[in-house]
């Protein structure tokens, strides 16, 4: 849903002055943003965070809906707000979306739902995916499809998942007028061709814009250091970590796994603040790493770029790709995307 694959959003109305007034760069929310960006001498990240907590929110979510967003890939977008959203309208924009849909679909649009597939849009809140009672609640929409030929008992299939988040958002967020809902983080699961049609539908209904999140390499180290610091009962596969080497005709690239309890070991032994991860800490984190991996190998991985990491918590990619295993640590990690979110919004 990059802005190759969407097109630009031309209003059907006249654009309320007061919606061209909040994209300006005079606007309470850009100021906000300009504010919090020039405090941080990090590039875009602050030089210290608070280690990823659960959220006493958290045991709100449905177990259920939790196990379904675990082990998936999600693609990661930024999202601009939403002008006159309502949940009070979810069953509508059910209804509306499916049109919507339904009708592209008869223009031979490319839209994924299988063959001789009947498919509806559900439209569902995700309680409790919030940091704060001040976060927007957030939602889910879902495509599901069944075949015209199976059963009527039989199960219905999801083929396309999306859902807005915003965690730990509301202090750089606080400006926004009240006819927009906040929600920079959005997160997609199946065919792009959906995705995009699905995106076409927001702009026009909502005046947002999509924006692909992209993790940078300084990011993807302290997704490492964050998620390698967290305390679990027990640990899963092992730390993996991939850099990226430019060379010709096609980049090589190298994987450099680490067993998990030797990954929190050393984060343990760099570690020395107290509830909160420092930009020190995790460059030495990380410098630990390749100095290991120079001692054993000769590969000196800072002339390399680091593109993927892995952990029992999760796993992120360059590319804006997120799996996430496990539900403890969901709300650190979608605290630290949306901070991301807020950060690339357009």
């Amino acid at each position: 849903m990059d802005s190759s694959n969407v097109p630009a959003f031309t209003p059907k109305h006249a654009v309320p002055t007061g919606f061209r007034d909040y994209f300006s760069s005079a606007s309470p929310f850009q100021r906000q943003l300009a504010s919090v960006r020039k405090q941080t001498p990090f590039g875009q990240t602050p030089s210290r965070r608070k280690i990823p907590q659960c959220s006493p929110l958290q045991e709100n979510i449905d177990p259920q809906k939790i196990a379904f967003l675990l082990h998936k890939q999600w693609t990661l977008y930024t999202l601009t707000p939403l002008y006159k959203f309502s949940y009070t309208n979810l069953k509508r924009y059910s209804t509306l979306l499916n049109s919507f849909l339904a009708a592209e679909k008869q223009k031979g649009l490319a839209m994924e739902t299988g063959e001789n597939c009947n498919f509806k849009v559900i439209f569902s809140t995700l309680s409790g995916m919030k940091g704060t009672h001040r976060d927007p609640v957030a939602f889910l929409v879902q495509i599901v499809s069944k075949s015209q030929l199976s059963s009527k008992n039989a199960e219905d299939k999801v083929v396309w998942t999306g859902w807005f988040c915003c965690v730990y958002g509301d202090s750089l967020l606080e400006n926004v007028p009240d006819d927009f809902t906040c929600l920079p983080l959005f997160l997609a699961n199946g065919a792009e061709s959906n995705t995009a049609l699905i995106g076409t539908w927001f702009q026009k209904t909502f005046d947002c814009r999509f924006t692909r999140l992209t993790i940078s390499a300084f990011n993807l180290s302290w997704m490492a250091a964050m998620w390698t610091s967290c305390n679990l009962e027990c640990y899963g596969a092992a730390m993996e970590l991939l850099w990226s080497v430019p060379c010709s005709p096609q980049n090589l690239d190298i994987s450099y796994a680490i067993n998990p309890e030797d990954a929190k070991a050393l984060w343990d032994s760099v570690h020395q603040t107290p509830e909160e991860i420092t930009q020190e800490e995790v460059d030495l984190f990380i410098d630990c790493l390749c100095s290991h991996f120079h001692r054993h190998f000769k590969i000196n991985l800072s002339a390399t770029r680091l593109v993927y990491v892995s952990t029992s918590v999760a796993s992120a990619h360059t590319d804006g790709k997120l799996k996430i295993f496990c539900s403890n640590y969901l709300i650190g990690v979608l605290a630290f995307l949306t901070e991301l979110a807020i950060f690339q919004i357009e």
